[in-house]
């Protein structure tokens, strides 16, 4: 005991022989408001971590495209043999995909006048139904919330009885480009193509019908874009591609939207969670005139026109933390070091003052 109490470096002062003043106070309040701060401000910044950008290659996948490209005799040859080069790189890229989700509303067209096409594999040529299954994606008729979203309640009223066609549905696409189509059918294309050229024709050889609008109208293209999501979205990114309205206000309401996607994949790590695989989009779109579509002899039909690549570099969001050691540490630390800082400048202060003083009297 005695030996401990040689090395004792905690002196106490005898009771009664320390005196108290109220500099003194002022100056432990203030040590403690500057460690209180300091104390907040470490707390904050451990909370809020430390964000970390890099940019990394992203992984590059054979297109599935190319297995629908071997012929049938020659696709069976090739499922005979496994330890075939070609197969292993589709069999990868059928496990290396994201899934790709769509709700869009066109009011003014009805289903049964709608297709879809995933990679020229339309809906109505019964490929994207061997591929994708039948009920990948579902067309029904637009329900009155949906009317009334686009039109407007006073406008969607009038459609009640023949409403126009959602999309809605999921499939699985390789992380190579693609392009994805929802259009006018080309039956319900030519149909009511031949109709109105049909009343225009008549309107000028019959003179009590020039000047008259055709009774037939082309179908309007306004839609409604709910959601396009390519695999999981980014969390602290906006999304371009969901609720958006685009109306077609030309006099014969035909016009192709076309969508360029650009996919960035986004390595996204919060503290104590796992890793997640996300995607940011960047999108560039406009408007096809019928005009411009007739110049160009295009073959694609009024709709909407999508199509998406990735990008060759691969962004990591991390968030991090520190050590909860090394934070307690700065926290300890932190109030010590005020409470010896002020302490050692207050007595320095004092010291001076009353050095001062006694040089004076003296």
């Amino acid at each position: 005991m005695a030996f401990l109490r040689s090395v004792d470096v905690f002196a106490k002062p005898i009771e009664g022989t320390r005196t108290t003043t109220a500099t003194g106070g002022i100056i432990t309040v203030i040590a403690s408001l500057a460690a209180s701060l300091l104390f907040l401000s470490q707390l904050y910044l451990y909370v809020g971590g430390d964000v970390r950008h890099s940019l990394h290659l992203s992984e590059s996948t054979i297109s599935s495209a190319l297995s629908l490209a071997i012929p049938d005799a020659g696709r069976e040859k090739l499922a005979a043999s496994q330890a075939h080069p070609v197969h292993n790189h589709i069999q990868r890229a059928r496990l290396n995909q994201i899934e790709l989700k769509v709700h869009l509303t066109f009011p003014h067209i009805r289903c049964t006048d709608m297709d879809y096409a995933h990679d020229g594999a339309s809906k109505s040529s019964g490929q994207f139904d061997r591929i994708h299954g039948k009920n990948a994606f579902r067309m029904t008729p637009a329900t009155p919330g949906e009317m009334a979203l686009i039109l407007g309640k006073t406008e969607a009223a009038k459609y009640r009885t023949n409403p126009g066609c959602t999309l809605k549905g999921a499939i699985n696409v390789p992380k190579v480009g693609g392009s994805l189509s929802v259009t006018i059918s080309s039956r319900a294309w030519r149909v009511a193509a031949a109709m109105f050229q049909q009343e225009i024709m008549a309107s000028q050889f019959d003179p009590m019908k020039r000047g008259q609008k055709p009774t037939h109208s082309l179908p309007n293209c306004t839609h409604h874009i709910h959601s396009i999501t390519f695999g999981e979205p980014f969390p602290l990114a906006s999304d371009p591609l969901e609720e958006t309205t685009h109306t077609i206000d030309n006099e014969s309401g035909v016009a192709l939207h076309n969508i360029a996607v650009r996919l960035v994949p986004t390595m996204y790590k919060r503290p104590w969670r796992r890793k997640r695989s996300t995607y940011q989009s960047s999108v560039v779109s406009h408007i096809v005139q019928p005009q411009t579509l007739a110049q160009q002899r295009s073959t694609s039909l009024p709709g909407v026109s999508l199509s998406y690549d990735f990008t060759p570099l691969a962004v990591h969001h991390v968030e991090r933390r520190e050590n909860i050691f090394i934070f307690l540490g700065s926290l300890v630390s932190i109030v010590g070091g005020v409470f010896v800082t002020v302490g050692l400048v207050s007595g320095c202060v004092l010291g001076g003052v009353s050095a001062a003083v006694s040089k004076k009297s003296d």
